[in-house]
C-alpha cells in the first residue's frame, strides 16, 4: 500500500497516535480481548497481526525502518484516523470491541 504522505508526515502521526509502548502491546496481545475482535477468517486477524508487526516496528531505529515497514506505519495511521473518525460507543468504551479493535493498532483511546 503506498502512501501520498512523506515520510516526515507519517513519522509524526505515528509518533501521535500510536500510544502503547512495545512490551504494553505485546501484553495486550495475548489477552482474549485482543483475540476476540477483528476479521479472523484465517485464525489471526489483520488487526492482531498488526499488532505484532507495530512492536517491531516501534523497536527499531527510525534511520533502519525499511520501506515495508514505513508502508506499514502509514497504513496503521490510516486505520486509527479512519476509526477514531468512527467514534467510538457512547458507554462502556473500556471495554468495547471498537476500543480493543485500536488497541491492536497500537492506539488506547482512553490515554491521554
Amino acid at each position: 500500500m503506498a502512501s501520498d504522505k512523506s515520510r516526515d508526515d507519517i513519522w509524526q502521526e505515528w509518533k501521535a497516535l500510536v500510544n502503547m509502548a512495545p512490551a504494553e502491546l505485546e501484553r495486550w496481545l495475548e489477552t482474549d480481548e485482543s483475540k476476540s475482535v477483528g476479521d479472523a477468517d484465517s485464525g489471526e486477524s489483520t488487526g492482531h497481526k498488526s499488532g505484532k508487526r507495530i512492536v517491531e516496528i516501534k523497536r527499531t531505529n527510525k534511520d533502519d525502518l525499511t520501506d515495508d515497514q514505513w508502508a506499514h506505519m502509514a497504513k496503521v495511521v490510516g486505520y486509527i484516523n479512519r476509526h477514531l473518525a468512527q467514534g467510538g460507543p457512547d458507554k462502556d468504551v473500556k471495554t468495547s470491541a471498537w476500543r480493543y479493535s485500536l488497541m491492536n493498532w497500537g492506539h488506547d483511546p482512553l490515554k491521554s
